[in-house]
């Protein structure tokens, strides 16, 4: 797909009055997240507002980095994180679609080292066995984690914050396989090992109880690999990427990008003051320098880099049901049951009551909380380096706010993104 005359990339434009929202309102976006910036909260912001499919606001914010205060453009490259998670999402859909798996196909059908998993328990439980191999009780699983579970979160895996020390010096070659160890040399691992020592250690709940974050991403990345017989760079590429025309969009980054990747920053305290620091030089970023062979499907690393304009065209096309500019990637049912929650009633600690999971997106459900300024069935999702995007079939609505700050919510008052939704949505008309 050739891509389009700047008056219609990544999308037509059109009055905000045309698409239903109004021009003098939707000029509050940018004064209100310059502060931002001035207050060095954030380096840079870059803005998407879309409605009816229809481009009505398109800004860039700041800096690529505060030293060189050489100004963020519409084509810079950000690092996703996991808003890579939609994109594995809609390829995991996609595979679904085609046959080729189940959601709640067993993951174990496809990792053989996730067969017969054991939940870890006190010692008082009923039942509970401590296995000649394990000092830790455990219990049988109730039943297998599936891929349903590995894209809304239920997965029951150990993670390092829910793993007691007696484990971890127990499989101390799991732990350092896996970067565990705080402070010992990065893993060389892959993806599929990584995911294969986890298998060994007993879980932390039963599958599709509790919600515990970004966990099983890494195994459905392992799995799409195995039934596609690609890398997910390839597979992202030929069947979602370049069918969008999304040109500026990968694991990794070309050199001859270089100068469009901005560095990324993390809040630090100094002085009882917090201030932004650099933790990633784009020259020096591993997204640069390789050994490019790693592929993140949650986000791990950094996941994908995109555009503003890249994303907004794949978010697009999930808005639209599936297709865009003539291209379907998936069917419009398919969406729906993507973009609809799968967590019922588990509480997401991350965002609070009146939302559930989908599909690789989260998901406003209302119920008896408190109203939000989304509309019930909104979706969307943002990644750790501060990046956000939601879509609201209801308003038909569309909107990405784009910048690279690890962890924004340590500095106080950091509020760009709570903002920049109030912004978008009081515009409408």
């Amino acid at each position: 797909m050739s891509r389009k005359g700047n008056s219609e990339w990544p999308l037509p434009f059109t009055k905000p009055e045309e698409a239903g929202m109004s021009s003098e309102r939707l000029a509050r976006i940018r004064p209100a997240l310059q502060k931002f910036i001035e207050q060095q909260k954030v380096p840079n912001l870059v803005t998407l507002v879309a409605r009816h499919g229809k481009v009505v606001h398109f800004d860039v914010q700041g800096y690529m980095d505060f030293d060189s205060k050489k100004p963020v453009s519409k084509d810079t490259i950000f690092r996703l994180y996991s808003n890579t998670k939609p994109i594995t999402g809609v390829a995991t859909m996609m595979l679904y679609e085609e046959g080729l798996l189940n959601l709640d196909d067993r993951v174990s059908k496809y990792i053989p080292a996730f067969n017969n998993p054991r939940v870890r328990v006190s010692d008082t439980t009923e039942g509970a066995v401590v296995s000649p191999l394990s000092m830790i009780p455990t219990v049988p699983a109730r039943r297998g984690i599936t891929i349903r579970d590995c894209l809304r979160n239920t997965t029951g895996l150990a993670t390092p914050h829910r793993t007691p020390m007696s484990l971890m010096r127990e499989f101390p070659d799991v732990m350092m396989k896996l970067d565990w160890y705080p402070g010992s040399p990065p893993s060389k691992a892959s993806f599929r090992e990584k995911v294969e020592a986890l298998a060994k250690l007993p879980l932390s709940s039963q599958p599709g109880t509790e919600f515990e974050y970004h966990v099983g991403y890494p195994v459905i990345g392992v799995i799409i690999e195995t039934i596609v017989g690609k890398t997910l760079e390839e597979y992202y590429q030929e069947r979602i990427f370049k069918p969008l025309g999304m040109k500026d969009t990968s694991f990794y980054l070309p050199e001859r990008k270089l100068s469009r990747f901005p560095s990324l920053y993390q809040p630090k305290r100094e002085s009882q003051e917090w201030r932004l620091a650099i933790v990633e030089r784009p020259e020096s970023s591993e997204k640069v320098t390789g050994p490019k062979i790693q592929f993140g499907a949650g986000g791990d690393m950094g996941g994908v880099l995109s555009t503003v304009a890249d994303y907004a065209r794949f978010a697009q096309m999930l808005l639209n049901g599936g297709e865009l500019d003539g291209v379907r990637i998936l069917g419009c049912k398919t969406v729906e049951l993507m973009t609809s929650s799968h967590t019922g009633n588990i509480f997401i600690p991350m965002v609070g009551h009146g939302f559930g999971f989908g599909m690789g997106v989260g998901v406003s459900t209302g119920g008896r909380w408190a109203p939000r300024i989304r509309s019930i069935g909104a979706y969307g999702w943002g990644g750790a380096a501060g990046t956000i995007y939601f879509a609201d079939p209801k308003e038909d609505l569309l909107a990405i706010c784009f910048t690279q700050v690890l962890y924004h919510l340590m500095m106080p008052d950091n509020t760009y993104r709570e903002d920049f939704d109030r912004l978008v949505y009081q515009a409408l008309l």
